[in-house]
């Protein structure tokens, strides 16, 4: 069987295409990650009549109807975004979004007399030489005859015979032939990635849920083509506020639909903490609706597919679709949205820097979606969401294999109900030997990204806790504001004493404090600035703390963790130090974990 057709087509055949949706995009609300550059290149490769690498499209399986028809399916275009992009750029002239979600137009010049193509800048407008626009030109926007003559007027010294010979030369851009691999519909996904990993050779990854937005862009059947619109336009107006006027003013169809209703809020909803992507999105609506972790296989369940007769049924693809919408519709309901955001929150996982794992996110997302729908009360389902985020924290859970976790993190939930299960990965990973061992070897590091010291923190906040040497400043305010982290034996002091950079970086020697404090005890050792924030407090000036009495300053060192020997030390107890000190954050964390 031929797993694949190769076949040349125009460019102008190409975008004709994309304007009739024979070939279907999935990501036209998303950045365009192409410099200038890498556009000129394209079109300078096609006007030498050079290669310009394959497009790759993946026809959608024939669908059996009720009626016992066959439905053809759509092309859907797996790889080659950026470069029918950068055509529809440079060519016809349609602007692209930047990283930051900015509508930009990209503008390639031509300088005739050598040959050359550029990014349109301010010197070449204002070069006679140069065409500062070849989309008018390409497009048939402007005859050849008017584009020659112009040229000629403001160059009256160029030859005119070879001017004309190379504007026509950039007129055939359109007609330059692009190589499409189609491959074919029988195809499951595992071989489709293997084909694209094959023809790109640069080890780009084909993630399975390009695959979906691909397959939902595609489809106006049963509305995924609006869903997909959906999940773009919720994770730009996450970002791009303003966005939600251009909806209003180019997109009135979709304003008419639920979907705008059900996101419109996000125009004015402002968190930072919870920042999902288009992967993100599918990823918690399948894994609550579906109870399964894999996209291979919501890819194959919205083509129809029966996993049993392994054949291609309508009604298969339309519950599927049906299923996947319910699911985007309750991630993006506002109440769901910023109820989870507010469980997160009361963890004292209060900032996005306290979080490496976006995937525990989106777990702990989908189970409270899927409680909530069980029918468990709203208390009930927040305590087990708490656990189940720091629980899948504290042992890197979606660290590796995330898909395969997930999946069956949710079909044992499904099993054992969530009771059972956290038990079970509680007395799994979370045994005398993780608290007694494991976490004090996860906080011996130096790397601030480490989940054990971000809980750390996080137990901080939740404990209310107040800076190292301060009276009244909280460590969840300078975690917000991006307060000074402060080494308790300070840096200088430790450098100076032969320490290198992994040992007084060390986050067991890490505390959150006040400016102030930070730059005024500056390189004395923890013995020296202790006792003179002692004297002070007994002369009542307060310069280095804002404590004012030794009871409150013994209380702050016990609630920074901080060990007794402290108030003796110099830099040859240091290792001792950092060792009891890991012990002491080690002892909060259970404490803290076990109060969720």
């Amino acid at each position: 069987m031929a797993k694949y057709s190769v076949h040349q087509q125009p460019v102008e055949t190409l975008l004709s295409w994309i304007k009739s949706g024979d070939i279907a995009i999935p990501e036209i609300q998303r950045p365009f990650v192409w410099n200038g550059a890498k556009v000129r290149d394209l079109i300078d490769s096609l006007y030498q009549g050079y290669p310009v690498g394959y497009i790759i499209t993946w026809r959608n399986p024939d669908v059996k109807l009720k009626n016992g028809e066959l439905s053809a399916g759509k092309k859907v275009l797996i790889d080659g975004q950026q470069r029918i992009t950068a055509l529809t750029a440079a060519i016809v002239g349609q602007r692209v979004l930047d990283k930051n979600y900015k509508e930009i137009n990209i503008r390639i010049a031509f300088n005739p007399l050598e040959e050359k193509f550029d990014v349109l800048n301010k010197a070449y407008e204002k070069s006679p030489e140069w065409i500062d626009n070849i989309n008018p030109i390409v497009n048939d926007e402007i005859s050849i005859s008017k584009a020659i003559r112009k040229y000629c007027q403001d160059n009256p010294y160029a030859n005119e015979d070879l001017v004309e010979e190379r504007i026509e030369n950039l007129k055939r851009i359109k007609t330059k032939q692009v190589g499409i691999i189609e491959l074919d519909a029988s195809l499951d996904i595992d071989t489709v990635t293997e084909i694209f990993i094959r023809i790109n050779q640069k080890g780009v990854v084909l993630s399975n849920a390009d695959f979906v937005m691909s397959k939902i862009a595609s489809d106006e059947q049963h509305g995924g083509n609006k869903m997909r619109k959906m999940v773009d336009y919720f994770c730009r107006l996450l970002v791009d506020k303003g966005f939600i006027k251009h909806i209003q003013d180019n997109d009135t169809a979709f304003t008419q639909s639920d979907y705008y209703k059900e996101i419109k809020w996000m125009a004015t909803g402002a968190d930072d903490l919870y920042v999902p992507d288009y992967i993100d999105m599918l990823r918690v609506a399948f894994t609550f609706k579906f109870s399964r972790g894999k996209f291979s296989d919501l890819v194959a369940l919205l083509s129809g597919r029966n996993f049993e007769t392994r054949s291609y049924e309508g009604s298969i693809a339309e519950a599927s679709y049906a299923k996947l919408s319910e699911g985007l519709s309750a991630f993006v309901n506002q109440t769901n949205y910023q109820r989870f955001v507010m469980i997160i929150k009361s963890t004292g996982l209060i900032s996005k820097k306290l979080i490496s794992s976006q995937n525990s996110l989106n777990f702990a997302y989908a189970l409270y979606l899927k409680l909530r729908e069980d029918g468990m009360g709203e208390a009930e389902s927040q305590g087990y969401v708490r656990r189940w985020m720091v629980m899948s924290m504290f042992i890197g859970r979606y660290s590796g294999s995330a898909e395969s976790r997930i999946d069956e993190d949710i079909k044992q939930i499904n099993d054992k109900g969530i009771a059972a299960y956290l038990i079970q990965m509680e007395q799994a990973n979370l045994g005398p030997g993780f608290w007694d061992f494991g976490i004090i070897n996860d906080l011996e590091t130096s790397s601030v990204n480490n989940n054990a010291y971000n809980l750390y923190l996080a137990a901080q906040v939740n404990n209310n806790a107040v800076a190292f040497l301060s009276k009244n400043m909280k460590i969840s305010a300078l975690i917000e504001q991006r307060g000074d982290v402060h080494h308790i034996f300070p840096k200088k002091y430790l450098m100076n004493n032969g320490y290198p950079q992994k040992a007084y970086n060390q986050v067991a020697n890490f505390v959150f404090t006040e400016q102030a404090t930070n730059i005024k005890v500056g390189m004395l050792t923890p013995k020296d600035y202790l006792d003179k924030i002692k004297a002070q407090i007994e002369a009542g000036t307060n310069e280095i703390s804002t404590l004012d009495s030794t009871t409150s300053l013994q209380e702050n060192l016990i609630n920074n963790d901080i060990p007794s020997i402290i108030e003796e030390a110099s830099h040859l107890v240091y290792e001792d130090f950092l060792e009891e000190r890991r012990r002491l954050m080690a002892k909060k964390l259970k404490g803290y974990y076990e109060s969720l």
